[in-house]
């Protein structure tokens, strides 16, 4: 059966339009996933590899936000101002730059120090290793001797007391009397010894077995010259300590149990 030639006419342009936008909307469907992988491709990257996955950099990026305690924004800008849409690949915040710094530094620690290491036992480290949650690293004694700085020692304690309350479990300060001690220390040796002795007061409180922190505070009475407190500490570090030499020693000397050690002069 023939069709006839007018009726073909009118059908081929039809045939002919609908082939062409069929082949239109399969160039659309075909580009569609291609744009949108271009635009999720990650950019302006130098420390990472250029053809990370994304998922992997995601992951990356997570890992070194929970390190610092911090969110995208710490080291990303803002496409705009007032815009909450974040651009990762402008380089307009320090913090980025900076962040490149430390993954360099990591990875020659790991890649090239730490391989040196006698008998290493697979040791590596990490941003958590310094930050432990924190933009800035630190450590206890350093934030204790800044607020003895800038209120004395009863804002040293307060600090200590408001950490070990709400962080003690985040594992970034070492709350121990080793800590507390060797701040007292240091405030003394700037000849704070008011504060130190607060300092320790505190340390006798939350380590009441502690003989070390008993000692330290009777050698600070002592030295401040008030002797029924430096006796009754070293009397307290004895009863926890029976063989502290140095305690007996001092307690012998305050109480005049032994003549104190002379020592002969200089000629």
């Amino acid at each position: 059966m023939s069709i006839h030639p007018i009726r073909e006419t009118t059908m081929r342009p039809l045939r002919l339009r609908t082939a062409a936008l069929a082949s239109a909307l399969l160039a659309l469907a075909l580009a569609g996933p291609a744009a949108a992988q271009n635009e999720q491709r990650p950019q302006n990257l130098k420390v990472l590899p250029q053809d990370i996955p994304r998922d992997s950099l995601i992951q990356i990026m997570r890992g070194w936000s929970a390190s610092l305690g911090v969110s995208c924004r710490y080291c990303h800008a803002p496409r705009a101002e007032g815009n909450d849409e974040l651009n990762f690949a402008s380089d307009a915040k320090p913090e980025k730059n900076k962040a490149r710094a430390m993954v360099t530094m990591t990875r020659a620690i790991n890649g090239e120090h730490l391989p040196r290491v006698p008998d290493r036992r697979g040791v590596g480290v990490g941003c958590v290793t310094c930050h432990r949650g924190l933009p800035v690293p630190t450590t206890l004694d350093r934030v204790l001797i800044a607020a003895a700085d800038s209120g004395g020692g009863a804002a040293a304690v307060a600090r200590y007391r408001q950490l070990r309350q709400e962080e003690s479990l985040l594992g970034r300060w070492d709350f121990s009397e080793a800590t507390v001690s060797d701040v007292a220390r240091r405030l003394n040796a700037q000849g704070k010894r008011a504060d130190a002795i607060l300092l320790l007061e505190m340390g006798g409180e939350l380590f009441p077995n502690s003989a070390g922190v008993d000692f330290q505070l009777g050698e600070l009475y002592r030295a401040a010259g008030e002797r029924d407190k430096a006796i009754a500490r070293y009397r307290m570090s004895l009863q926890k300590n029976p063989q502290n030499t140095q305690a007996r020693r001092r307690l012998d000397e305050l109480t005049g149990t032994t003549p104190p050690i002379m020592r002969s002069p200089r000629r």
